[in-house]
């Protein structure tokens, strides 16, 4: 919580002055949690940990303030609606296949997790170069 607080304050400062950049680098780091945590010893997971709850932090507070420039304030309030579904609906078959996975195969599971969190970088790149703001917010 220490780490996603902090780093919450930090990137979110970064995002504002460079947008969507931030969350890419962000999203590359955040990929090496998953064999930090599983194949390290302790120190090595506990980084991997911090990674983690970094990529949590900054992801919670970052994407809804990126969303809010791209709709028209009158929306606002369903595309966040929307937006949280989707992160939930996500979160879970996410989690769920983790679970199933972890039961068959460590590296299976290893892979899923740095694959899930890498497909978001295209998108990222995509909705940066893409993105319109709406009413100059």
């Amino acid at each position: 919580m220490a780490v996603s607080g902090s780093g919450s304050l930090l990137f979110g400062r970064l995002f504002d002055r460079f947008g969507f950049s931030v969350l890419i680098g962000l999203t590359l780091l955040s990929g090496s949690f998953a064999p930090l945590v599983f194949l390290g010893g302790f120190w090595t997971a506990l980084i991997g940990a911090a990674i983690w709850g970094l990529g949590m932090g900054v992801h919670e507070s970052i994407i809804p303030a990126a969303v809010a420039p791209m709709v028209p304030i009158e929306r606002r309030a369903s595309a966040f609606g929307l937006f949280t579904a989707g992160y939930g609906v996500f979160w879970f078959l996410g989690s769920a296949t983790i679970g199933f996975l972890y039961d068959l195969s460590l590296p299976a599971t290893i892979a899923f997790c740095v694959t899930a969190e890498l497909a978001a970088v295209p998108i990222f790149i995509w909705v940066g170069r893409h993105a319109n703001v709406v009413d100059g917010a």
